[in-house]
């Protein structure tokens, strides 16, 4: 794999590490201001939110400059959303500079999932997408928990800090190692669009919303959940985190290895179990073993599905991949904010700290669904391009010569 994907995998722990690292911060930050946990959630939704607006809007004001200098512009953002949270005198602030931050996430996953895609051999894509993503997974092991125990030691403030400093690292990693590409030239905005006209686009897309959304809605409020459901301390939080990270590393690179030959039958077995693994969260967080088990699992087969979702928008959306790159980036996100707002509301009805899961099962497995018919859709368009290949009247026979 070439080098410039260190680059980008620094950036992607660095935006993983401060997307991810408020969960476990939660309780802490709604004390300081002071709010309710729901109202704290926002600092999630609101982020998710900014990357939905964010990587469509991004992606269209980097057609201007090359992939490059974009990615750097973005991490740039990123830097100063961070500041502007670790310095907020209010909570409005606070969720101000979570939605700063987020506007560069979509369009650098975007943007770099097309770089890490163009920089390898094309039966090797879905991998240098997943190497790219190994450095969001990587942050839920390192970047995350110890942001969780800093921010309980040494106060939240000081993890957002040292959130914006990766960002500077992941900037200066951009500039010293990704090539220069240059932009595309004659391409208007209209014909990026144009591949959102593509059904199998859309299809992709709310498999994305769904699939990924089942996820956030049980990880959202994981820490009440682990503190008042499971028995485990406030401290133990941070080390729950680092098995959900590493759930996620390795569901990762399984989804980056078995994307580019077995791309739909690996959707159906991850979305299938994952399904099933957060309807049973709903019994497994009574118990702290089980608990932690179900909280790998769910790591695993979240992140499974990322590479082939993001492949699988960039093959279908070949005349804006770009575009549509970063617009699936946002659908991510939207799933993470449409569960999280459900997840708060089922929480502040009354019905406790586990009933998001229930909500994350429904979301999995409706996005489940959608890859069944999408599939139907591929092999119904594939069927009617042979017969009508086959009724293709064949060329008439060459005259014979004359001896």
């Amino acid at each position: 794999m070439p080098l410039a994907l260190l680059a980008l995998a620094i950036g992607a722990f660095g935006i993983g590490t401060t997307e991810f690292v408020i969960m476990g911060l939660l309780p802490e930050v709604a004390a300081d201001f002071p709010v309710s946990i729901p109202t704290a959630g926002y600092l999630v939704s609101g982020y998710a939110m900014g990357v939905v607006l964010g990587a469509p809007l991004m992606s269209v004001l980097g057609t201007r400059v090359t992939r490059k200098r974009m990615l750097m512009l973005l991490m740039g953002l990123f830097v100063i959303g961070n500041v502007v949270s670790a310095t907020a005198p209010v909570f409005g602030v606070m969720l101000a500079g979570r939605v700063i931050a987020s506007l560069a996430h979509g369009a650098f996953f975007g943007i770099g999932s097309v770089v890490a895609a163009d920089l390898v051999a094309p039966h090797k894509k879905a991998g240098a997408i997943a190497m790219m993503f190994t450095g969001l997974t990587v942050a839920n092991v390192v970047g995350v928990p110890l942001g969780t125990y800093i921010g309980q030691s040494a106060g939240w403030r000081t993890t957002f800090l040292l959130v914006a400093a990766l960002g500077v690292i992941g900037l200066l990693g951009v500039a010293k190692l990704v090539p220069e590409q240059p932009r595309t030239e004659g391409v208007r905005l209209r014909h990026k669009l144009a591949a959102f006209r593509n059904v199998q686009v859309l299809l992709a897309m709310a498999m994305t919303v769904l699939g990924f959304g089942g996820v956030f809605a049980a990880i959202t409020y994981i820490t009440p959940m682990m503190t008042d459901i499971a028995g485990y301390s406030a401290s133990s939080v941070t080390w729950l985190l680092v098995l959900f990270g590493l759930g996620m590393v390795g569901g990762n690179l399984l989804g980056g290895k078995f994307a580019d030959r077995h791309l739909m039958p690996l959707l159906y077995v991850s979305l299938s179990a994952l399904t099933v693994v957060l309807a049973l969260f709903t019994l497994t967080a009574h118990n702290k073993i089980a608990a932690a088990v179900t909280l790998v699992l769910i790591g695993g087969l979240g992140f499974a599905t990322v590479p082939p979702l993001q492949k699988r928008v960039l093959d279908q959306a070949a005349g804006a991949p770009t575009l549509a790159s970063a617009v699936n980036i946002g659908a991510f996100n939207l799933g993470n904010a449409l569960s999280s707002w459900i997840g708060g509301i089922v929480i502040a009805a009354g019905l406790g700290y586990t009933a998001p899961n229930w909500v994350g099962a429904v979301l999995a497995a409706s996005a489940l669904v959608l890859a069944f018919v999408s599939s139907t859709l591929e092999r119904r368009t594939a069927t009617r391009g042979r017969t009508a290949t086959d009724r293709l009247p064949e060329p008439a026979a060459a005259p014979a010569g004359r001896g």
